[in-house]
């Protein structure tokens, strides 16, 4: 049987990444791996990391560059990355590597459910799954996985501020088409609802769009929020 590991990238996330590495306490002690890479955090999230992770290692702020050095770093064949806001089902470890081992894909996602008040946030999240299953792209929420060797061969994630995760799928889909689980993560829906269900929706699918023709990812980034 393959290991799995899960890289978290974090930055300021101290007062949810107890509860988060908590949620995995279970998968931890049936051995998969669970590596927090911290972005320069000016909060408690270190640690509170350190105690409840195999391993809390620092990066250059970015979430493509923090993925990329925890893979390194990372002990399994089979890499799941991992929002520090999303929670994976209690069996991911066995339905991400038997899903791979029978499918025979290289990488693979989760369908997502977003938690929060709205009921408009049900309908994006249904969006999202559908949109993945027609496109062969995954997004960062959904919680992407992928076998090392393909991984590798892939480059990695692409050393961009925004969009890393479509540039990495889109690399992937060379290799195999995802492995599209109906099994749910659940990530929090708080962006959407502190800027607003439907001026965020507008603004990420705009976004897309732009990167789609050949926008800066880094401008991007930047219309998105990140500084």
């Amino acid at each position: 049987m393959s290991k799995l590991s899960i890289v978290i990238p974090v930055l300021n996330e101290g007062e949810g990444i107890a509860a988060a590495l908590d949620w995995l306490s279970d998968l931890r002690a049936l051995g998969t791996d669970v590596i927090v890479v911290d972005g320069g955090s000016r909060d408690a999230t270190i640690q509170r990391a350190r105690p409840r992770a195999d391993r809390v290692i620092l990066a250059p702020r970015g979430r493509a560059l923090q993925m990329n050095a925890g893979a390194e770093k990372a002990a399994g064949d089979v890499l799941l990355f991992l929002h520090a806001d999303t929670r994976l089902p209690a069996d991911a470890d066995l339905v991400v590597l038997n899903g791979l081992e029978r499918s025979g894909r290289a990488w693979g996602r989760f369908d997502v459910k977003i938690e929060g008040r709205s009921p408009l946030l049900r309908v994006i999240a249904w969006l999202m799954n559908m949109r993945s299953r027609l496109t062969g792209i995954g997004t960062g929420d959904q919680a992407i996985f992928v076998r090392r060797a393909a991984f590798q061969a892939a480059g990695g994630f692409p050393p961009i501020p925004l969009m890393e995760d479509i540039a990495l799928c889109k690399r992937l889909k060379r290799v195999s088409r995802p492995l599209c689980l109906r099994d749910c993560v659940v990530t929090s829906g708080r962006r959407w609802e502190t800027h607003g269900v439907f001026l965020t929706t507008v603004l990420m699918w705009r976004l897309r769009l732009a990167y789609f023709f050949g926008a800066d990812p880094k401008k991007l980034a930047q219309r998105y929020g990140y500084e």
